[in-house]
C-alpha cells in the first residue's frame, strides 16, 4: 500500500463571493497561460528561487475572481482548481 503525499496545494477563498482557487505550486511549471487568459486579473506569476521554472502562478485578487473556470481548464498541468460557491436559492421558488 502506498503512502499518500501531503497535499502542496494552497486554497485562497474570497470572503466576499464564497469562490475559492486552488493551486498547486509544485504541479505548475510558469508557463503564464492561466494569468494571461483570466478575465478578471485574478492571477499573476511570482518569482521563485527554488523552481527551475523561475516563477509559479499566486492568486493576486480573490474577491475578482467569477469562477469562470478558464484557468482550470486551459492549465495544461492541471495545477489550478476552481471552487465556486453554491449558488443561493431565490426566495419562493421551490426545487
Amino acid at each position: 500500500m502506498g503512502v499518500l503525499a501531503p497535499n502542496p496545494s494552497v486554497i485562497t477563498k474570497s470572503e466576499k463571493t464564497g469562490h475559492a482557487l486552488e493551486i498547486n505550486e509544485v504541479m505548475c511549471k510558469g508557463c503564464t497561460i492561466c494569468v494571461e487568459i483570466c478575465p478578471k486579473l485574478c492571477l499573476e506569476m511570482v518569482d521563485v528561487i527554488n523552481r527551475w521554472e523561475g516563477a509559479v502562478v499566486r492568486v493576486k485578487d480573490i474577491d475578482a475572481c467569477i469562477a469562470c473556470y478558464l484557468c482550470e481548464h486551459e492549465c495544461p498541468d492541471f495545477a489550478i482548481l476552481v471552487h465556486a460557491a453554491p449558488k443561493a436559492k431565490k426566495k419562493g421558488v421551490e426545487a
